[in-house]
């Protein structure tokens, strides 16, 4: 019986290269994301306080995607873009979800917000608003209707938080449907407006829980999306 290789000693190629595919990610014109405004969407997902700034789930980390976000949508809107949907957490005071997660992002609380930034926005009225109660943006969210009346939006940037999670199941859902239903659409996800948190071995090992290795698993999952068609790129501008 051969012996297995250890999981590090077998990856150290692989993480060479991902560090190196990471890093040289190309830049995105905006008008070559965006060629037809106003056929393209951007949704963002749980750029919200909870996620950001208060609550158990903050992190400085996923706070610091806020500002290229703001910026990319301030540009597009100039470009002529009207499409922009945010999918927010609204949890349930008792919502399901908090079996695996501490309680964060409640109905009715401050957490459940977007961001200052995106409410500062002179446009934030025209945004439209999707409550969610899982990770998932295209679960009971209203989300697929929104897509289902909108047919002529073809391409979709999509950023937020967090890269493996709820931002990895919003990409792959869109691009996942295009494929099923032979539809001519294009997923870019900009690495710059999306990010997740970290939490260390030895801060789970101290305080229970798992860990949570955030550039690992940032750079994991933009390479596992653009190993299923999603486009990916460093920044769009």
């Amino acid at each position: 019986m051969e012996t297995a290789v250890p999981l590090v000693a077998e990856s150290e190629a692989f993480l060479a290269y991902l560090d190196t595919w990471t890093g040289t990610l190309p830049a995105l014109e905006l008008e070559a994301a965006l060629p037809q405004p106003r056929q393209a969407a951007i949704i963002s997902v749980d750029v919200i306080q909870g996620f950001c700034t208060v609550g158990a789930l903050a992190s400085s980390r996923v706070g610091r995607i806020v500002e290229p976000i703001s910026r990319l949508f301030r540009a597009a809107w100039s470009r002529g873009l009207r499409h922009i949907v945010l999918v927010q957490d609204t949890h349930e005071p008792e919502a399901v979800e908090f079996g695996a997660w501490p309680p964060h992002c409640v109905r009715g609380t401050a957490e459940s917000q977007a961001v200052a930034e995106f409410q500062a926005l002179p446009f934030y009225d025209q945004l439209v608003t999707f409550p969610k109660n899982s990770i998932s943006s295209s679960l009971n969210t209203g989300l697929n209707d929104w897509l289902a009346a909108h047919p002529a939006v073809d391409t979709f940037v999509v950023v937020g938080d967090c890269t493996d999670l709820c931002t990895y199941q919003l990409a792959m859902d869109l691009r996942l449907e295009a494929n099923a239903r032979q539809l001519r659409r294009r997923v870019i996800v900009p690495a710059d407006c999306v990010d997740t948190y970290d939490r260390p071995v030895e801060v789970a090992q101290k305080e229970g829980g798992l860990p949570h290795p955030a550039q690992l698993l940032h750079a994991v999952f933009l390479y596992h999306m653009a190993l299923n068609g999603v486009e990916v790129v460093r920044t769009i501008g």
